[in-house]
C-alpha cells in the first residue's frame, strides 16, 4: 500500500501535466501561401543583385560592441556608510572599425561613465527595484549622452548594460 499511493499520485500528476501541455500548446502556423518556384527564386535573386549598397539604410550599417575592460563598482551610501555595492559591465556600440578609438580613450570614457553612475546612485537610482526597465532606460540614456559628448555622436551609437548586480551589506 505504501508503494501504490505514490505511484498513483505520480501517474495522475504526469497525466495532468501532459494534458495541460497539450491544452496550452500554441496553434501551429498555417503553411506559407507563397511557395517558392524556380522562376520566382531566380527573379528574387536578380532583384537582390541589382540593389546597391547605397540603398541600404544607415541602421543596417555594421556595428560592433566594445566591452570595457573592467567592471564599474558603484558604492551606495546610506547614513554615511556604504549600504551596498552595485557592479556593472558596460559595452559601447560603435560603427565597425572604431573599436580602437574606444580602447585608446578608455580612461576618459570610464571617468565620464563613473560620474554618471555616481550621480545615478546618489539620486536613488540603484535603490529598491533597480533593475526596473524605466530605471535602466534612464541610466542607458544618461550614459549614451555622456559617451557621445566625450567621444562624439558619430562614434558612440549606444551603451549596453551587459551585467548588473547589487550586493547589500
Amino acid at each position: 500500500m505504501k508503494i501504490v499511493v505514490p505511484l498513483v499520485m505520480l501517474l495522475v500528476g504526469s497525466g495532468a501535466g501532459v494534458g495541460a501541455g497539450l491544452y496550452l500548446m500554441p496553434e501551429p502556423e498555417p503553411p506559407a501561401e507563397n511557395t517558392v518556384t524556380p522562376e520566382t527564386a531566380e527573379s528574387e535573386a536578380a532583384e537582390k543583385e541589382e540593389a546597391s549598397p547605397a540603398e541600404e539604410s544607415d541602421e543596417s550599417a555594421a556595428m560592433q560592441y566594445v566591452e570595457l575592460s573592467n567592471q564599474f563598482v558603484v558604492p551606495i551610501v546610506s547614513d554615511n556608510r556604504i549600504a551596498s555595492m552595485v557592479v556593472l559591465s558596460l559595452n559601447i556600440e560603435v560603427p565597425d572599425g572604431n573599436s580602437q578609438q574606444i580602447y585608446d580613450t578608455e580612461p576618459k570614457i570610464r571617468d565620464a561613465f563613473l560620474r554618471v553612475l555616481f550621480d545615478f546612485a546618489n539620486i536613488g537610482g540603484f535603490s529598491g527595484s533597480f533593475t526596473d526597465n524605466n530605471n535602466l532606460d534612464i541610466l542607458r540614456r544618461s550614459l549614451l549622452e555622456v559617451g557621445q559628448k566625450t567621444l562624439g555622436a558619430d562614434i558612440v551609437k549606444g551603451v549596453l548594460i551587459s551585467e548588473i548586480a547589487r550586493q547589500d551589506y
